[in-house]
């Protein structure tokens, strides 16, 4: 689906069904299990966390789902909505970006000296329907797509908040501002599923309030789904729709965010288990519940046997 920031998506469009999927999967560096039979089912429409302390592969997942790593074992199975499967273990990252994953990087990796503008139309230009010959010529064609580029960069930049600074150099932009840019640069290639790696890394309140909106406007707004790794448990909390928890490589807990704040391998998995964490543990509950209360009638969270 291309994303049109212009239109909302009626929320009835939304469906249950599976988007994004992982079966099994298993990757190996020498004699380190780095994931290990890790099995994550995504709904189309949801916003879905993974969260994990340091080290427990919420990247090498990543990176296995866009094509950056190749498990050893396992199936990644996404599926668009024109229908069918398309298995993603061992593709390319620019072919799994061009299928519909697109993603952000815990290191902001956008071009410094280019625009903000510029950024953005790098990634537009990447669905251009114009081939090189037309470009050199100028060839009506061309220019036309030329034209959609820039405008489709421009609403984007309006969407994420930057219209303003659209000709401004990416490496002079505020810490807050270049993630949102490098958003707005995965959005350019139309995304089903978009992946945030630690978006709210380096960011100050007021930056992270921002990006908490800008995702549910992503998620709300233009239909994508949202698969995000992020340390800050308020941000966490805020958006998600379910959690996801990996520890050493394999996943310990699934549930909704008022589930997963409970969760005793999650506790354990973040503070120990000692009696001298007891006060901790409370106090991490206290506080996440004070902002975002457990709602009734949720569904119980999954433990990995």
């Amino acid at each position: 689906m291309a994303t049109d920031v212009t239109t909302p998506v009626d929320s009835s469009e939304r469906s249950a069904d599976t988007v994004l999927s992982t079966a099994g999967v298993t990757l190996r560096f020498g004699g380190l299990t780095v994931l290990d039979d890790v099995n994550v089912t995504m709904r189309r429409g949801e916003i879905l966390s993974v969260i994990g302390p340091n080290g427990a592969g919420k990247t090498s997942f990543f990176n296995s789902l866009t094509g950056v790593y190749t498990p050893q074992q396992g199936k990644i199975t996404f599926r668009p909505r024109s229908g069918g499967e398309k298995q993603l273990l061992g593709r390319k990252p620019h072919l799994v970006n061009r299928m519909g994953l697109a993603r952000t990087f815990q290191n902001i990796r956008l071009f410094g000296a280019l625009t903000a503008i510029e950024n953005v139309k790098i990634a537009a230009e990447t669905r251009l329907k114009s081939d090189p010959v037309s470009i050199m010529l100028g060839l009506p064609r061309a220019r036309k797509a030329e034209r959609a580029s820039d405008e489709k960069a421009l609403t984007l930049l309006r969407f994420v908040g930057l219209e303003s600074k659209l000709n401004e150099l990416a490496g002079s932009l505020s810490y807050g501002d270049q993630r949102s840019l490098e958003i707005a640069r995965a959005l350019a290639t139309d995304p089903e599923v978009l992946l945030l790696d630690e978006p709210a890394a380096g960011t100050n309140p007021t930056e992270k309030l921002e990006l908490e909106q800008l995702i549910r406007r992503i998620n709300a707004e233009l239909g994508v789904s949202v698969l995000l790794i992020e340390h800050d448990m308020r941000l966490v909390m805020s958006v998600a729709d379910r959690v996801v928890v990996l520890n050493f490589g394999k996943k310990i807990a699934e549930g909704t965010p008022s589930e997963i704040q409970r969760h005793p391998a999650v506790i354990e998995a973040y503070l120990g288990s000692g009696a001298d964490d007891a006060a901790a543990v409370e106090e991490m509950i206290a506080e996440l519940e004070a902002e975002h209360p457990a709602q009734d009638g949720a569904d119980g969270a999954e433990e990995d046997q």
